[in-house]
């Protein structure tokens, strides 16, 4: 059988859920797994950036369970089955790459993108809007990224670079206005602004603006604990003066 355990796995979540399975499996639903989902999610691209093979295995595992848990919650209220899941897929799968399975000619991984763009808005006709069918439970920097590259795709663009970086400066300005003002909404608004014109330069660049800040938040983390190691007192007792050499000091310690 050339996919027992996967047959044996769906089984399992099965008999969890009946009526003799687990207490636990059995009250979930798809709201109380929601979380679940998304921990397990992290969990996985957390084992892709180690690139440890084993810990992908196993976070693989965990999100697959979720899906089954999903599919076999919605099959008890006749919603749909993980076979209309697979189903599913496998025909959209098909149907946006026409290049292979059909008779369509590409050139390049680009050429693919806007293909795939293409049949995506054919068939999601109930979409009016480039800004319709973005997640609401997404990292809002992620959400940012999409919704930008939303706008460009119909001409939404900075006319170059520069005009970009004045817009950066200006949001800048702008908060240090709301700051003044002492207005937390305004503020707040201020703050947005920037973050999304900051996202705009960095898809301006290319560049993933989730992986930038997480590499970010890895250095930062990285470097306050070198500081702790060289510390050589308590860091609360630390003056700024002090805490700028430590942290030069931790830096040029944990340089790759």
């Amino acid at each position: 059988m050339a996919h027992k355990n996967l047959e044996e796995l769906i089984e399992v979540v099965r008999v969890l859920r009946s009526e003799n399975g687990c207490p636990w499996d059995r009250e979930q639903t798809h709201t109380t797994l929601r979380p679940n989902m998304i921990e397990e999610a992290y969990e996985a691209v957390d084992a892709i950036d180690e690139k440890d093979a084993n810990h992908l295995r196993e976070e693989l595992g965990d999100v697959l369970l979720q899906v089954l848990l999903h599919s076999q919650i919605a099959d008890e209220h006749g919603e749909f089955t993980l076979e209309d899941v697979a189903k599913e897929l496998k025909d959209k799968l098909i149907h946006r790459h026409p290049h292979v399975f059909g008779n369509a000619k590409v050139n390049s991984a680009d050429d693919v993108v806007v293909n795939w763009d293409k049949l995506k808005q054919e068939e999601k006709t109930e979409r009016k809007s480039q800004m319709d069918g973005i997640s609401k439970a997404q990292s809002a920097l992620m959400s940012a990224q999409k919704i930008s590259k939303r706008a460009v795709k119909v001409g939404f663009e900075w006319d170059k670079r520069e005009t970009l970086k004045e817009c950066i400066m200006s949001e800048f300005k702008e908060f240090d206005e709301a700051c003044n003002e002492k207005n937390i909404e305004h503020m707040e608004e201020e703050m947005g602004d920037i973050f999304f014109a900051v996202v705009n330069l960095a898809r301006w660049h290319k560049l993933d603006a989730e992986q930038c800040l997480l590499k970010a938040n890895k250095k930062f983390m990285k470097r306050f604990r070198k500081m702790e190691e060289l510390a050589e007192k308590p860091l609360t007792e630390y003056s700024f003066d002090e805490f700028d050499k430590l942290w030069k000091k931790a830096k040029n310690n944990t340089q790759e």
